[in-house]
């Protein structure tokens, strides 16, 4: 294998070689119905193995796709030109440093991590060694999504947007319910990411923050953006049922224009990050929309809301 060139197998015209080889690091519903899973179906990816913080659930994940499950980060280092991490944001911070430490190109999940700090080691760790990364921001790598906002960037004259994310994870049979992190953080850090990735390619980055909590793990936050436009996101993962919503608009000069929902799945936008990744790899460029410097830009937003909730101000969101 030559990791070197990040890529393994056959050469098929490309620049470098034809199948790239997954570590996947996780063991829960997302790492295997859209990470594996998305890896088995793609034509130039190939998972090499699985680690886990659990031993148990990952000789059984690596079992249910034929490879090999490891007991150490590194020993699935060694064995993969790239990783694919659906853990923690916490865990997912130091894995992905010593990923990128060793050359090995990332795709990673949203949020990057829960600090700056955190964050900023990621970013430069990639940045040092010259790995391609995507951060898996659903809702970007699905096309009509991404084409709307690429559109509506252009056209610019936007004074403000509105995000409403309301989910309803602690149901019975959620896949979601147990997870520890996401009941510790909430909705800021696990769909918060999801609507800033969505507001800040059309109104820009984030300068200043302030927000307020609601009943049932409701946040709601005021955004000013860099050019002077503003926007509001309301978040939970406790609403009742009923009370399930997806909403995001963006209103200018133009008038009033909601974003469409995606049009395919968690599962096709996953094959299309692969895409996107292999593109950087084959074109040695490392300048993806959401790459890791936009993961953290993301993380800097969402540590900002956090200082602004606990204090009761407005808070500046540092560059």
């Amino acid at each position: 294998m030559d990791h070197g060139s990040g890529l393994a197998g056959a050469d098929d015209g490309h620049r470098g070689w034809t199948v790239l080889r997954f570590g996947l690091f996780g063991t829960g519903h997302w790492a295997a119905e859209t990470h594996a899973a998305g890896i088995g179906a793609h034509p130039r990816a190939e998972l090499a193995g699985v680690w886990g913080r659990n031993p148990e659930r990952a000789a059984a994940l690596a079992r249910r796709h034929g490879v090999p499950a490891f007991t150490e980060v590194d020993a699935l280092l060694d064995a993969c030109d790239a990783v694919a991490v659906a853990l923690p944001p916490d865990v997912q911070a130091d894995v992905a440093v010593r990923a990128a430490t060793a050359g090995r190109h990332l795709l990673l999940d949203k949020p990057l991590a829960l600090t700056v700090a955190d964050a900023d080691r990621v970013v430069a760790a990639a940045a040092h060694s010259g790995v391609a990364s995507v951060v898996f921001f659903t809702s970007r790598f699905q096309p009509n999504i991404a084409g709307f906002l690429a559109s509506a960037a252009a056209a610019g004259g936007w004074h403000t947007a509105k995000a409403v994310r309301f989910g309803s994870i602690f149901q019975p049979g959620s896949p979601y319910g147990g997870s520890q992190w996401r009941r510790d953080r909430g909705a800021l850090w696990d769909i918060g990411p999801h609507a800033l990735s969505i507001i800040l390619p059309v109104l820009g980055p984030v300068t200043r923050v302030a927000a307020m909590d609601g009943p049932r793990g409701l946040v709601h936050l005021l955004l000013t953006h860099s050019g002077g436009a503003t926007s509001t996101v309301s978040l939970t993962l406790d609403a009742p049922p009923e009370a399930v919503a997806t909403e995001f608009a963006f209103y200018g000069d133009g008038g009033v224009e909601p974003v469409p929902p995606g049009d395919g799945s968690s599962l096709t936008a996953f094959g299309v990050a692969i895409d996107q990744l292999l593109e950087e790899i084959d074109a040695g460029t490392r300048d993806h929309r959401c790459d890791v410097r936009f993961g953290r830009d993301v993380v800097a937003v969402l540590a900002a809301a956090e200082t602004a909730r606990a204090e009761g101000r407005t808070v500046t969101v540092p560059d």
